[in-house]
């Protein structure tokens, strides 16, 4: 990604310089030291990474033990235990700073604000990430095949919304309309727990609206893959009255109704588009 510097906040201590730089209203992650060896004539310059926060080995050692493959969802007490150390988790485990100049609100928003992506560790079992989402970034309705994901909100406000499908399968032919259920649609605050979703249930066509700046934590079981059948659908979402009388296969009552939507499968909208870069906070040791 070619972009423009924006902005760099420094912090020095101990000759150990911390640089974190956003670029405009994106964010250009990074967050290296830079240690002064004086012990030569020449300055000389090393870069060295920060030190892993225990809470994140600690995440990365459970993912390896707990993952097993594309839909097998961890048991439940798995499930806690992840979401216990999730839940520690605070944006400087990663590297971030509620200081940092990207995730101050910045009010008129001229442009389709774009979506920033990072990668902390992906293997073929899980995946950790990071998303940065400028004000009024949106990450539109999509799905997680047969898989779990945990997510946590580091900074920031977001609108999450979320549908699960209703089985047995209810659509409405030839359209590509299926009925769902709403499972959440709020506004959430960091620091805030961590949420899940499963291969079925949970909220697994989920849709995150930045109200402010926000960083989001996703680990992912396993990750998105094309080639193992694991692509990321995308959906656009209507009430259940919009299409209520076109050849309903499942009578609902009245109460039930202000629960339900229709889903159709749209090809990937232009606001799905993503920039990736570098992750460059605590690095996971692998071999602990």
């Amino acid at each position: 990604m070619t972009v423009e510097t924006g902005g760099l906040v420094e912090q020095s201590k101990n000759n150990i310089t911390t640089t974190v730089k956003h670029v405009n209203n994106r964010v250009r992650y990074g967050n290296k030291t830079e240690k002064k060896n004086r012990s030569y004539k020449k300055m000389r310059r090393e870069v060295v990474f920060p030190r892993v926060p225990d809470v994140l080995q600690q995440l990365f050692v459970s993912c390896t033990q707990i993952f097993r493959g594309p839909g097998l969802v961890p048991p439940a007490s798995d499930v806690n235990k992840l979401c216990d150390i999730i839940d520690k988790m605070k944006p400087e485990d990663v590297g971030l700073s509620k200081n940092l100049q990207f995730f101050k609100p910045t009010g008129a928003v001229n442009r389709t604000p774009r979506v920033t992506y990072t990668t902390i560790y992906q293997c073929d079992q899980f995946s950790l990430c990071i998303f940065f989402l400028p004000e009024t970034a949106v990450i539109p309705l999509h799905n997680h095949p047969e898989m779990t994901v945990f997510s946590k909100l580091l900074l920031g406000k977001m609108h999450i919304k979320s549908y699960d499908w209703v089985e047995p399968k209810d659509s409405i032919p030839p359209s590509k309309l299926r009925m769902a259920r709403l499972k959440a649609n709020s506004v959430y605050t960091a620091p805030c727990n961590t949420s899940v979703l499963y291969p079925t249930t949970g909220g697994n066509i989920h849709q995150f609206t930045a109200v402010t700046p926000c960083a989001v934590l996703d680990v992912l079981g396993p990750p998105y893959s094309k080639e193992d059948d694991r692509d990321c659908s995308y959906y656009k979402d209507f009430p259940y009255s919009a299409f209520s009388n076109e050849g309903e296969t499942t009578r609902v009552s009245e109460e039930e109704r202000e629960g339900l939507g229709w889903l159709e499968e749209i090809e990937a909208p232009e606001n799905a588009v993503m920039d990736r870069i570098d992750y460059l906070g605590p690095q996971i040791i692998e071999n602990y």
